[in-house]
């Protein structure tokens, strides 16, 4: 799990847009970034405009925390990204997409992405009938998502399938509320990324 520097909304500040690292609760008047939109810290203003090295940076620690994975593993889905052919930008966005984690909370089982990974990492859910507790394994077209038989975690998954309901599902997930989860029904696509992300700054960035 991603070690925790900063509060959520914190992060979502220092990047200037909603991250929905708190799930649904980032749409409400609680949210952070809609009580306090400026940068955090005791000189939250930088004058003129911000260096080029600064717009990379933070197009890449944007995707970073979006999808919670740290600088070692971010290196090296770019380094599988660059080695896959065709657009890197758009082959990163997409191995992150395929994050266990990251189905697990768009199918609407977990509330948030942090919240997917704990449900994860106690060996919660199972991929095509086995347990699985990594959070960072890819899915594939045709895998099968199912939440364990335990009663207790049925009342949690099922009050965020609830509460994700206007949400929606992303195209290439379906999702099955009656067996609390759901099917890979095709790899994600660069439309299907829910954030506002210039991937090709990132790459330029990670090509330094």
């Amino acid at each position: 799990m991603v070690t925790k520097t900063e509060s959520a909304c914190k992060q979502c500040r220092r990047e200037g847009q909603k991250l929905y690292l708190k799930g649904q609760r980032c749409e409400t008047s609680k949210c952070g970034i809609q009580k306090r939109n400026y940068q955090p810290g005791a000189h939250p203003w930088t004058r003129g405009r911000p260096s080029e090295y600064r717009i990379h940076l933070r197009e890449k620690q944007k995707a970073k925390r979006f999808y919670g994975v740290r600088d070692r593993q971010f290196s090296i889905y770019m380094s599988k990204a660059s080695r896959a052919g065709g657009n890197t930008g758009e082959n990163l966005l997409v191995l992150l997409e395929r994050r266990f984690d990251n189905a697990v909370f768009s199918l609407g089982l977990a509330t948030s992405r942090k919240h997917a990974r704990q449900l994860i990492n106690h060996g919660h859910f199972t991929l095509n009938g086995t347990k699985c507790d990594i959070p960072s394994a890819l899915v594939k077209t045709g895998d099968s998502i199912r939440l364990r038989d335990k009663e207790k975690i049925k009342k949690v998954v099922g009050e965020a399938i609830e509460q994700n309901k206007s949400r929606g599902v992303p195209p290439w997930l379906e999702q099955d509320p009656a067996q609390f989860g759901g099917q890979v029904k095709d790899l994600p696509q660069r439309e299907h990324v829910q954030f506002e992300v210039d991937e090709q700054l990132i790459v330029e960035f990670m090509s330094r």
